[in-house]
């Protein structure tokens, strides 16, 4: 399968947030650029990774996700994904990692939901 160039697009997240908007497949051919993106987040106590215009993963891709979760979690950090689209998310079930990740439906839903302490 061919792939497409991936950009990330950072936003504004507001106190402890950072949001990462990915646009493309994340594949072995870019994910080293996800991984950087990654990493000037480090401060933050909640990623959210917005995949709404990301086609597929790959296993690579795949397994950065995973690795995020781990790196975060391991140090009381939360990661989180919107717009998963049924591609991708049947890759979560098959690989038995959808319950790794809060998933919301949009952006929006990720963000209200880590802006009110009481539900996040």
């Amino acid at each position: 399968m061919a792939t497409g160039p991936l950009t990330v697009e950072r936003l504004a997240g507001g106190a402890g947030k950072g949001i990462l908007c990915l646009q493309g497949p994340l594949t072995i051919e870019n994910v080293t650029l996800f991984q950087s993106a990654l990493r000037r987040e480090e401060h933050a106590d909640t990623i959210i990774l917005d995949l709404s215009e990301v086609p597929y993963i790959d296993s690579s891709g795949l397994g950065s996700l995973v690795s995020a979760y781990i790196s975060h979690h391991k140090a009381g950090r939360r990661v989180a994904l919107s717009g998963v689209n049924e591609r991708v998310f049947k890759l979560f079930r098959i690989m038995k990692v959808d319950s790794l990740f809060p998933i919301f439906p949009t952006l929006d839903d990720a963000v209200a939901a880590f802006s009110n302490p009481a539900t996040a």
